[in-house]
């Protein structure tokens, strides 16, 4: 086994460092440092003590053929998924176990992801249903009074692929140019980038069903409102005066907890619960949540929508807003890089204010293909799309995003108190 050495000397230490000044004195030492690593056979060193950092040890291949070398947290193998973008600032666990993420990468702008860890107060569902998370940085510490795990940990006992020490912003500026675009994130070195780019090339998530993975099986009541610490605008009701049917897309726990805390007694049922069920429990209203996908994908729950619609009054939020838009009659289309994030103005077209909304989804109702007598109440100021909808005489209403936020600004939340305020005056004109 051969050896290399370095050798050097330092002379007169006092003028290497500063050559430009004149030496003290005429004395000087001379200093000799040898450094030496035994060799393979191959060149390389041996006998050295592993790396204390990680490694680019994971590739995220895009179907435009660029490839973007990471580290790898959390669980490793390979997945495919839709990659998007998300300008949240804070919430990532909140998005994490959002429903409506499932199929998709989430990049993240925000650099830092990490610092607060994770707890268990936060979570929006059971699991973690997207297909992986892209940071820039990883926090290497947490700092949090409820932090009970880090963000890795939490990550890989889910199963959830993680990467960071990428260029998101890059990759962000061409999700914008080019769209939201199919992914490949995988940490297995036996696969080759041309393997990788032909699996990106050959999945595709629109006409997926993917709200069947992530909907409840059977029906359970729900009974748990937004605790006293976080709550707001609200004045608890004690009694529960309206019964809600919460038809599950992928709902999150937010939107429950929020409807409970204005005085609703919930059930919340699968998305394939015939709607004939839904009448015989004789409801105030029936609630059509968020979830992942593509609408159309889902015809059964546009069938199931549109049988309910003008028995009771309904509300819609995000995929339950796009399933209301083409149960009566309208089309949905997709959108080149969709809404994801905390800060999306919004004109509230029925009030004149400007709410700063959360909102997660990729696809949007055409309101020219509309019938006469649906209103649009809201509009993204953004890029100009439909945000809200109403059908006054069938008593419907509905939102593109989030109104529970979870992350996010809470301007949106007084639209639970209009569900109520729809729920009171059918109940009372009956």
């Amino acid at each position: 086994m051969a050896t290399q050495g370095l050798n050097f000397a330092l002379h007169n230490p006092s003028t290497f460092f500063a050559p430009n000044k004149p030496p003290r004195h005429s004395k000087f030492r001379i200093v000799t440092v040898k450094c030496s690593a035994p060799l393979s056979s191959e060149g390389a060193a041996t006998g050295l003590a592993e790396r204390p950092w990680n490694v680019a040890n994971a590739r995220l291949v895009l179907e435009d053929g660029s490839i973007w070398r990471a580290k790898s947290f959390g669980a490793s193998g390979t997945q495919v998924g839709e990659v998007v973008f998300n300008t949240s600032l804070t919430g990532y666990q909140e998005i994490l176990t959002d429903p409506s993420y499932a199929g998709q990468f989430v990049l993240m702008t925000n650099p830092h992801i990490g610092n607060t860890g994770v707890n268990f107060d936060d979570e929006e569902s059971r699991q973690c249903f997207l297909a992986g998370l892209v940071i820039r940085s990883l926090s290497i510490g947490t700092s949090n009074w409820r932090c009970a795990e880090t963000l890795g940990n939490y990550l890989a006992e889910r199963n959830i692929m993680g990467i960071s020490d990428v260029d998101t912003r890059a990759i962000t500026r061409r999700l914008r140019q080019d769209g939201s675009l199919i992914g490949v994130l995988s940490t297995e070195e036996s696969k080759s980038d041309q393997e990788l780019l032909e699996m990106s090339r050959s999945w595709d998530i629109v006409g997926i069903d993917l709200i069947s993975d992530v909907s409840c099986k059977e029906p359970f009541e729900w009974v748990e409102s937004t605790k006293p610490d976080w709550d707001f605008n609200t004045h608890e009701s004690n009694s529960k005066t309206y019964r809600v049917i919460a038809y599950d897309f992928g709902i999150k726990h937010n939107i429950l907890r929020r409807l409970a805390s204005y005085g609703c007694q919930i059930i919340v049922v699968p998305s394939t619960w015939p709607a004939s069920e839904t009448l015989k429990l004789k409801p105030d209203g029936v609630l059509f949540s968020n979830g992942p996908g593509d609408p159309s994908a889902v015809p059964y729950a546009v069938a199931i929508v549109k049988e309910l619609i003008g028995k009771v009054p309904v509300f819609g939020i995000c995929m339950g807003h796009q399933l209301l838009g083409q149960a009566l009659g309208g089309k949905t289309f997709k959108m080149k890089f969709g809404h994801h994030g905390g800060n999306h103005p919004v004109h509230n077209i029925q009030n004149g204010r400007v709410e700063i909304s959360a909102q997660n989804h990729n696809y949007a109702v055409d309101p020219a293909t509309l019938p006469k007598g649906v209103e649009v109440t809201h509009i993204n100021l953004n890029d100009g799309t439909c945000a809200g909808l109403a059908y006054p005489a069938l008593n419907v209403m509905s939102l593109q995003y989030h109104p529970e936020a979870s992350p996010g600004p809470h301007d949106s939340d007084c639209v639970f108190k209009d569900f109520i305020e729809l729920m009171k005056s059918v109940k009372y004109r009956a």
